[in-house]
């Protein structure tokens, strides 16, 4: 979001009001951004230290008057340095969640298959060496008669969390093993 609200547009005329507003929205949306983070993450973001005391203080008034009038405090602010910056870091810290969110998902099909197919409990085994093979079919096996019998998924839940425990989360080192299932799952 490329905010030149000083710069002329294409013409060579100076920008309209309207456009000069839109821009003024703009940088107060990503200060709302930066008020919904909590307060460790804005210090590791390095912003400009009065920018930053205004967020904190957003986040500690109650009264909307006042969260309003200091949202547009932080939007003169934001006009006074370059958002750039800013939206790369909120980018990077969204697409942290997002990783894990596909991490999570990763896991979510490993699990839903090998209670499918033992012969993906067998494949599982051969990616992930370090499975205690006992435990894991056993737990595979509680979890199937649990499913059948519509218990409470407690084995089920035991299973994700020996795959999570074996599983890097995503952004570490992705080994062969997941490219693998994720390409199956693409072909299936």
């Amino acid at each position: 979001m490329a905010t030149d609200y000083l710069n002329e547009d294409e013409n060579g005329l100076p920008p309209s009001r309207s456009q000069l507003k839109r821009d003024s929205e703009a940088l107060q949306d990503l200060g709302r951004e930066l008020t919904e983070l909590p307060a460790a993450k804005l210090k590791k973001m390095e912003l400009d230290e009065q920018l930053l005391v205004a967020v904190l203080d957003y986040q500690r008034f109650n009264a909307n008057g006042a969260k309003r009038r200091q949202l547009q405090y932080i939007g003169k602010l934001m006009r006074g340095i370059d958002p750039a910056p800013i939206e790369e870091k909120l980018a990077a810290l969204r697409g942290d969640a997002s990783a894990h969110t596909n991490w999570l998902h990763l896991l979510e099909r490993w699990r839903e298959r090998m209670l499918e197919d033992d012969k993906h409990v067998q494949q599982f085994i051969t990616e992930f060496p370090d499975v205690d093979v006992q435990q894991l079919r056993t737990t595979v096996r509680n979890a199937r008669k649990e499913r059948s019998e519509e218990k409470a998924p407690k084995a089920a839940r035991l299973l994700f969390q020996m795959v999570k425990d074996l599983i890097p989360q995503q952004g570490k080192q992705k080994n062969a093993a997941e490219e693998d299932f994720d390409s199956e799952d693409e072909q299936a």
